[in-house]
């Protein structure tokens, strides 16, 4: 009797958190998420498997997602197995011609297929996924960044309509950061700053940057969970926002000025983390918007 009551509470506790959403699902349908999976938030087969099926019911509720992945563990052990050294300048990657060959096989192959098929696996024939890189169909056209840095590029043209058709099929797109030059080169481009891009052109509702940290902390530590961009910016002079969040919350910057309605920071490894970031009164992560 008592696991009888037990059980009828938890379809009970599931009804009422699906009541809870409505609202939320409404205010999403048919709306863009552009979802930068980066590659510490990849985690586990089982928490790939989790994250796929997140994606999938985002779909079945009417949601465009588009997944942009990155890899930097990823290469980093590849790059170590084929005892090829990597330089860095202020911070980034130094790509050569034979370290950006290395990086498209991961990023393109390794990585972006894997993603797929978790999609594919999750989506029971009925949701598809489809892997794709910058430089199919021209999604994303680059100019070299720097060139101290190499093959490393800055996007500067996009082909979002390519993306659209493929919503317009019920097809799941998943990017791998890799763009193509004008010149026939191909460019390695920052998983962050290639999510931002690509939302920004198809001037999504939401751009989430999973990764492996909670959200933007203030100096107490206390993740934030709502931000302007002015407030982000104080926090950057301050020194509070340091490090490796700083491309992050430029990337939110430089999304938002590009046209996207908001950006969210979050822990990809979290259970269902996106899923509570659209669909629950409380989010996941820290959001940064314009001031409404």
């Amino acid at each position: 009797m008592k696991k009888q009551t037990t059980m009828k509470s938890d379809w009970i506790a599931t009804a009422q958190t699906l009541n809870a959403a409505l609202p939320y699902l409404q205010r999403y349908d048919g709306a863009t998420v552009v979802i930068k999976l980066g590659g510490h938030a990849m985690g586990s087969d089982e928490g790939m498997a989790s994250f796929a099926r997140d994606v999938v019911f985002m779909q079945q509720t009417g949601v465009n997602p588009v997944i942009v992945h990155g890899g930097g563990p990823q290469i980093n052990a590849m790059l170590d197995r084929l005892a090829i050294k990597s330089d860095f300048v202020r911070g980034k990657r130094v790509t050569d011609q034979a370290t950006v060959e290395v990086v498209e096989m991961v990023l393109s192959g390794l990585i972006n297929k894997k993603i797929v098929q978790a999609v594919n696996a999750a989506g029971g024939g009925v949701v598809r996924a489809v892997g794709l890189s910058g430089k199919d169909a021209e999604l994303m056209v680059c100019e070299q960044t720097d060139p101290a840095l190499g093959f490393v590029g800055t996007p500067v043209a996009y082909n979002p309509d390519f993306l659209r058709s493929l919503h317009a099929s019920e097809i799941i797109p998943v990017i791998a950061p890799i763009g193509a030059g004008r010149a026939g080169e191909t460019f390695n481009v920052n998983g962050d700053t290639a999510a931002g891009a690509i939302a920004a052109s198809l001037r999504a509702d939401r751009l989430l940057l999973l990764t492996d940290v909670a959200g933007v902390k203030d100096a107490g530590g206390d993740v934030v969970t709502e931000m302007t961009p002015e407030q982000i910016r104080l926090m950057i002079a301050e020194g509070t926002i340091a490090g490796g969040m700083i491309p992050k919350v430029e990337t939110a910057l430089e999304a938002i000025d590009g046209g996207v309605r908001a950006v969210v920071i979050l822990d990809g490894r979290a259970p269902n983390a996106c899923l509570l970031e659209l669909y629950t009164d409380h989010g996941a992560g820290s959001l940064i918007r314009a001031p409404r």
